[in-house]
C-alpha cells in the first residue's frame, strides 16, 4: 500500500497539516521542522499524489512543448532549456515532436488543452501562410479560454489578437553579422543555401544576408541562392548543384550548421578545400560546428537560454503580451578566410 501523509506526519512527530506546508512550500515553517518532515518522506519513500495536488490547486503541473523536430539538435537544445526550468519547479516536460506538420501540431495543442496543462510552448519555425495563422490564432484563444498560458518560441505571434508571449531569435541579426564577416573578407560571390520556404525562420536569415550584400553596394547572385531544408542532405545536394552548374563561388552561408555540414561533404566529394578554396558558415552553434574540419564559423543562439526565458514566461505575471528577443553572436574559427589567401 501506498504510504500517506499521515504517516509521514506521524513518523516526524508533526501535523499531517504541517508537512502538507513543507511539501507544497507554500507557508513558513521552521527549518528543524522541515528536516523532520523531508528525512521522514526520504525513510518512508513517500510520493506526492500528483493528481491529488492538481485538484487542489487547480493545475495539472504539465507544461507542453511541441517541437518541429525533436531529433535536430536545434530543438534539443531548446528543449533541454524548458525541461531544467520546469523541473526546478516540480513541473512535468511532456515533448511532442510535430515534425513540422501544422495538423499534428493543432492536435497536439488540443491534448494540451484536454489535460489542462499550465503552459503549453511552441517551438520552431512556423509556416506563412493564411490558413495557418487564422487556425493558430483560433487555436491561441482556445488555450487561454481553459487557463493555458502559450508561449512562442522562436516564432512570432500569428496575429495581433492572438494570446501568447513570445521569446524571438535575432535571426536578421545574426545572419547580417555573419555575412559582413565575409564581406570584410573580401568575398562577393557568396552562395546561401537556405532552409525550408515559406518559414519564419527561412524568410528572417535570408533577409539578413540580402540586405547586408545589398548595403556592401555587392551585386545580387539569385543564381547562388538555393532553396532546401534544414537537414545535412539538403546543404549537401545544394552544393553539389551548384558545382555541377558550374557556378562561381568563393564561400559558402548556410541556413544552419546542419547544412554546412552537408556543403563540407559537397565541397570535400568535389574536391575542394576549406577554407583554401571555399569559406564556408553556417548557423546555431551546434556541437556539429566544431565536429567539423577546419572547425566551423557559425552564428551562437543560446539554445538553453531561450527554454529557460520561455519557462520564465509562461509562469510570470500575465500580460496583453511580452516579447523578449534573444541576442545572437558571431562565432569566426578556421573555415572563413580571404578568397585565395592560402
Amino acid at each position: 500500500m501506498p504510504v500517506t501523509l499521515v504517516e509521514v506526519a506521524a513518523r516526524a512527530g508533526v501535523s499531517p497539516a504541517t508537512v502538507s506546508r513543507v511539501l507544497n512550500g507554500n507557508y513558513p515553517v521552521a527549518e528543524s521542522t522541515r528536516q523532520r518532515v523531508q528525512e521522514a518522506v526520504r525513510e518512508l519513500d513517500y510520493v506526492v499524489n500528483a493528481h491529488a495536488r492538481a485538484l487542489l490547486h487547480s493545475t495539472s503541473g504539465i507544461v507542453g512543448v511541441v517541437l518541429n523536430d525533436a531529433s535536430d539538435p536545434f530543438f534539443a537544445g531548446i528543449a533541454r532549456g524548458i525541461q531544467g526550468a520546469a523541473a526546478e519547479t516540480s513541473r512535468l516536460s511532456v515533448i511532442c515532436n510535430s515534425e513540422g506538420d501544422p495538423t499534428q501540431e493543432f492536435a497536439f495543442l488540443e491534448l494540451m488543452r484536454g489535460h489542462r496543462a499550465d503552459a503549453v510552448i511552441l517551438v520552431g519555425a512556423a509556416p506563412e501562410d493564411e490558413e495557418y495563422l487564422a487556425e493558430a490564432t483560433a487555436r491561441a484563444k482556445g488555450l487561454r479560454s481553459t487557463g493555458t498560458r502559450l508561449v512562442l518560441c522562436g516564432r512570432p505571434a500569428p496575429s495581433e489578437d492572438a494570446p501568447g508571449d513570445v521569446v524571438q531569435i535575432d535571426n536578421e541579426g545574426g545572419s547580417a553579422a555573419v555575412t559582413r564577416h565575409l564581406l570584410e573578407l573580401g568575398h562577393r560571390r557568396i552562395a546561401y543555401l537556405t532552409g525550408p520556404d515559406r518559414r519564419t525562420t527561412t524568410t528572417a536569415r535570408l533577409a539578413g544576408f540580402r540586405s547586408t550584400v545589398a548595403e556592401a553596394g555587392v551585386e545580387p547572385a539569385e543564381e547562388l541562392v538555393v532553396h532546401g531544408d534544414f537537414s545535412r542532405q539538403s546543404g549537401r545536394e545544394a552544393v553539389a548543384r551548384l558545382l555541377a552548374e558550374g557556378r562561381e563561388f568563393t564561400a559558402v552561408l548556410a541556413a544552419n550548421d546542419l547544412v554546412a555540414a552537408g556543403a563540407a561533404q559537397a565541397l570535400r566529394e568535389a574536391g575542394q578545400r576549406v577554407p583554401d578554396d571555399v569559406s564556408l558558415a553556417g548557423y546555431d552553434n551546434l556541437p556539429t560546428a566544431l565536429d567539423l574540419w577546419p572547425n566551423l564559423t557559425t552564428v551562437h543562439v543560446p539554445l538553453e537560454e531561450i527554454g529557460r526565458k520561455a519557462v520564465e514566461l509562461a509562469f510570470g505575471p500575465a500580460e496583453p503580451r511580452t516579447v523578449i528577443t534573444v541576442p545572437t553572436a558571431l562565432v569566426v574559427r578556421e573555415s572563413t578566410a580571404a578568397p585565395g589567401s592560402r
